[in-house]
């Protein structure tokens, strides 16, 4: 079993985020969640729980598996 790959949901969030021109505090807004957490999962330095995940799954219309790396599309 792989482990999780931080550095590729980092880099879906922040392309995600950044299509919708959105700041990462705006996004922590939206989700109702810190700006440090958007900011520390962009980093690699934290991983989201999945409750986190679900949300910005719903929020941005993607599947979790897409943000997790299981899947190469939307």
């Amino acid at each position: 079993m792989e482990e999780f790959n931080r550095a590729l949901f980092a880099e879906r969030l922040k392309e995600l985020r950044t299509e919708k021109n959105m700041g990462q505090n705006a996004l922590a807004k939206a989700l109702k969640l810190s700006n440090a957490s958007v900011s520390y999962w962009e980093t690699g330095k934290q991983v989201p729980s999945a409750e986190a995940v679900y949300k910005i799954a719903q929020f941005f219309n993607v599947s979790a598996d897409f943000l997790l790396g299981l899947k190469e599309d939307y």
